[in-house]
């Protein structure tokens, strides 16, 4: 090889359709531009800009120019040829007499595997820098840092530095090497712009809107989010009742209150994948489909192979480079206490954002400080705004202590709450009445009870409560069973049919029994629900699919209770119940009262033995794993931190298409578009089902971690997956 040690023939990267090469000295630039620009957005450009410098000073190695050269076929290199590590160099180059070095290191050293713990991190800065690394650090004279936050919130800005790396690297990379696919990236509208559109779209809306009670209130909705939006950045609460128009109202307020603060984006985090497709349909049919990008994992692209207009928001899916984003709590969260470079990339764009939780009560209560503490880092240091929507505001303000002390909730100083007291939405709003049975039910006695009924809503706990219950039904007219036993692509057929099936006139029989899923944000009604006894907020849930729409003067709720058949669950079923006695609901109480809903969450979380990961004997893992700056460990709280528990194991169902997708499976091997289709097959289930199902040969893995189960008799079409061997049960009969 000639001319090693002269930088620009140092290489970077290769691009094969033409074997040009790109230098590392032109790579490094770029990155370090665009991770300037990123960092720029919290204050640390500076601190961007020398990581992106020395991020790839480990290529210059001999041995990583003759593996590049050799793999790439852009040179003959004679002799054997190894992958050389370079990661570690850059971290090692950090300036000595930069007081925070680390936060250049930590970023650099694990931009290609993931940011190490912190003890594994200090080892790696015990090798030293190889002989042929030029060392003179040329362009980085002195480095700024932007405000330093508190020690326990370091881990997050450790964090975004290690995403405007990641993502700078990714995107000067691309731009390089595929630029095909570089130039299908967009970023949208300007915010003045869907401003505009929602404008426009509000007034025909209200045009063609009959003026009715329930019309004036979501007016008055939306105009005291406007006469609000120009508030300072902050936390801010939307508590409006089912029916309210609260997706309206938020935006109206969300998009106003960034362009009044120089925000960048909207993040809408919904608990629910149902919610948020609904949601993106909306807001799609305001803002056009260029403006709105869906990240979650039932959201199905075209194939991935081919350029077309679902291109640039499959691309920014990466790194929520888009005006209005729309995700899961759970891809939201788990990636603000991420290690890998493809969950931490989109975070830099978190920044200086307007985040609007939509039904916030849904936050799991196990990881509800942690969750605080990165909103509460987010804000103070990073220029988000929050803004909790919900018909049911938990108690995130202020500080809680359990019984005995045993549980403590650091909440939020201050959330300002956008509609007062004085509209009283929950009395102008009210469309049904709270009936709590005074013994408890059978399985028979509730179907019973639901065949009273021509069209009634039954909401259960678990999904053998829901079979159970539907199993007692006959099937005429429409009777719909919903539970997660039945695949998504499955369930949005089974809501589809049970949307049309309402709107047919007349009394029609249309009875549905469901677990939870369809408890929040799907847009049905009925005259008459019944709720298994549950946590008050569910319960308000479920009576807002009650006369949703206002036709009857009251609809009614019944909460029923199945102790005669089981005791409720142990865990955080038993603990809402328990904290619904402790308030001592009476049918003089008002259910919907926000007051009672602070006081029913403040017993709530006084039952909740830990405000973190796990069960007690891990009480504060994630505080202990991160708070200290000189241990901060971030693949171990990457691993530990998981709003959706890994116990249950997803298998592929015959059902639809799923056959034709799993025969594709085999021929061609996995792609990114084939996996994303197979999810819409899948069943989560538990451990001891699944090991029945293998008991008896009926889920084979097709490859690795990928399980079908090929019988079509073990998936039917009004229940979902059978986890009994319908062999075994058929020879019992006979």
């Amino acid at each position: 090889m000639n001319n090693l040690t002269h930088e620009n023939s140092i290489i970077a990267h290769v691009r094969p359709s033409d074997m040009t090469v790109q230098s590392n000295r032109d790579h490094c630039e770029g990155v370090a531009r665009l991770a300037a620009d990123f960092a720029n957005d919290f204050g640390w450009g500076d601190v961007g800009y020398a990581m992106g410098l020395l991020h790839d000073k480990g290529k210059e190695q001999r041995g990583f120019q003759r593996y590049i050269r050799k793999m790439s076929g852009y040179e003959d290199v004679r002799g054997h040829v190894e992958k050389t590590p370079h990661a570690f160099v850059g971290a090692l180059l950090a300036p000595e007499k930069y007081e925070y070095r680390d936060f250049i290191g930590m970023p650099i050293a694990g931009h290609h595997t993931g940011l190490y713990n912190y003890m594994d991190y200090e080892k790696l800065k015990e090798k030293n820098i190889p002989e042929d690394i030029d060392t003179n650090n040329p362009g980085i004279k002195s480095v700024k840092t932007g405000p330093l936050p508190s020690h326990r919130y370091w881990h997050h800005l450790v964090r975004l530095l290690f995403s405007s790396l990641v993502d700078a690297d990714y995107l000067d990379t691309e731009r390089f090497m595929q630029p095909e696919q570089s130039a299908w990236r967009q970023r949208g509208d300007s915010l003045e712009m869907l401003q505009k559109s929602l404008d426009i779209y509000l007034d025909e809306l209200n045009n063609k809107t009959p003026d009715t009670p329930v019309n004036r209130i979501r007016k008055r909705v939306q105009q005291q989010c406007r006469d609000t939006m120009a508030l300072p950045s902050g936390f801010y609460s939307l508590t409006v009742p089912t029916g309210g128009g609260k997706t309206l109202s938020s935006m109206v307020w969300a998009i106003g209150h960034a362009l009044a603060n120089g925000k960048k984006r909207i993040i809408i985090a919904i608990p629910y994948t149902s919610i948020i497709t609904q949601t993106a349909e909306v807001l799609r049919g305001i803002f056009g489909a260029n403006n709105v990008v869906e990240h979650h994992s039932a959201v199905n692209f075209k194939d991935e192979e081919s350029y077309n207009s679902d291109y640039p928001l499959k691309l920014a899916t990466e790194n929520w480079d888009s005006p209005i984003v729309i995700t899961t709590n759970v891809q939201l969260f788990e990636s603000m206490y991420a290690s890998r470079p493809s969950k931490c990339r989109k975070l830099h764009n978190l920044c200086n954002s307007v985040l609007i939780l939509d039904e916030v009560q849904a936050l799991p209560i196990g990881h509800l400080q942690p969750i605080i503490d990165a909103l509460k880092a987010y804000h103070e240091y990073f220029g988000m705004s929050v803004l909790f929507t919900t018909a049911s505001m938990p108690a995130l303000k202020g500080k809680y202590c359990g019984i005995a002390g045993r549980a403590n909730l650091d909440g939020i100083d201050n959330i300002t709450e956008i509609v007062p007291d004085s509209f009283q939405l929950h009395d102008h709003l009210r469309r049904a009445d709270i009936r709590f049975d005074t013994e408890s039910s059978t399985y028979d006695s509730i179907a019973e009870r639901l065949l009273e009924h021509p069209r009634v809503l039954c909401i259960v706990n678990t999904r053998q409560d829901a079979h159970e219950i539907f199993s007692r039904l006959p099937h005429d007219g429409e009777t719909i069973h919903l539970s997660k036993m039945m695949c998504p692509a499955h369930i949005r057929q089974q809501l589809s049919r049970l949307k049309e099936a309402l709107k047919s006139p007349g009394n029609g029989i249309v009875r549905v029994v469901s677990t939870q899923l369809i408890e929040a944000g799907i847009d049905i009604d009925f005259p008459v629900v019944y709720r298994q006894e549950a946590g008050l907020d569910s319960i308000l849930q479920a009576a807002g699919r009650c006369n949703r729409e206002g036709t009857l003067p009251i609809g009614t709720t019944y909460v029923f209770s199945l102790t005669k058949e089981h005791p409720l669950p142990s865990g955080h079923l038993s603990r809402t119940s328990a904290a619904c006695k402790r308030v001592r609901i009476t049918p003089e109480k008002d259910c919907f009262a926000p007051d009672l809903m602070r006081k029913y969450f403040i017993q709530l979380y006084g039952r909740t033995t830990s405000f973190d990961e796990g069960p007690e004997q891990e009480k504060d893992l994630i505080k202990r794993l991160l708070s200290r700056p000189t241990a901060l460990s971030f693949a171990t709280a990457a691993q530990q931190f998981r709003l959706i528990s890994d116990n249950s194991i997803n298998v592929i169902v015959n059902w639809d298409n799923s056959p034709e997708l799993i025969s594709e499976l085999r021929k061609k091997g996995v792609s990114k578009t084939l996996l994303s289709q197979l999810v819409q097959y899948s069943v989560a289930i538990r451990k001891s089902d699944f090991d029945r199902l293998i008991k008896g040969a009926l889920a084979k893995e097709i490859i690795e971690g990928v399980w079908y189960i090929s019988d079509e008799e073990q998936y039917l079409s009004n229940v979902g997956l059978k986890v009994n061997n319908h062999w075994l049960e058929e020879i019992l009969i006979k």
